[in-house]
């Protein structure tokens, strides 16, 4: 008698065991690596969307390390970018030209382009002085440093090829019209630009 009741208890054992198994949902045992189908493009690395197709981050021209290798290869003087074509390019910050042509002696000396200004100063409003250099207003701000006014004033500039040869063409057809101490010259602003304008362009 308990050896047949020990026997149904142990098919009833079983067939509830059967039945677990049969009702519980099977777990996948394999570790799927397959790229997802549909829309989905990108893929997630911690916080970074990564293009599949340039295997960048999106928008990576933005990313703070991209600006910063981007800005390393541009030159900044007192605060504006300078093109490349400038004769003393050379990437970094500067305070001025001046600073900048120290840095970049070799591309100074090499490039002859630049420029002829004439300034004047109203303690003496019948002189001009006409003179070269890379950027005008940047050679402004030097002469400004001689004034407790900072009262020089930059009345013309001329883009040339040659600013060597330029302002010494500049300087001899000056000189044949009026007074002249070196660079300084005696005579009306608008005069001064009319003749610097017959042989600047030459150069």
């Amino acid at each position: 008698m308990k050896s047949r009741q020990r026997s149904e208890k142990r098919k009833q054992r079983f067939s509830e065991d059967s039945l677990l198994a049969v009702s519980k949902p099977q777990e996948s045992t394999t570790n799927s690596t397959a790229p997802l189908q549909g829309s989905l493009k990108l893929e997630i690395v911690g916080q970074t969307r990564i293009n599949p197709k340039t295997n960048k981050p999106w928008y990576y021209k933005d990313n703070p390390d991209a600006v910063k290798a981007r800005d390393a290869k541009r030159m900044w003087v007192n605060g504006k970018e300078i093109k490349k074509t400038h004769p003393l390019y050379k990437a970094g910050r500067y305070k001025g030209f001046e600073e900048a042509a120290f840095s970049s002696l070799e591309n100074y000396e090499a490039n002859p382009q630049g420029e002829v200004y004439v300034i004047y100063n109203k303690a003496w409003p019948e002189w001009v002085k006409v003179g070269m250099a890379v950027d005008s207003n940047d050679r402004l701000k030097n002469y400004q440093t001689s004034s407790p006014f900072r009262d020089y004033a930059l009345l013309y500039s001329y883009e040339v090829k040659d600013r060597r040869v330029a302002e010494s063409a500049a300087h001899v057809r000056l000189a044949k019209e009026c007074d002249n101490i070196n660079e300084w010259f005696k005579l009306p602003h608008a005069v001064a630009n009319e003749l610097i304008l017959e042989v600047i362009h030459e150069h």
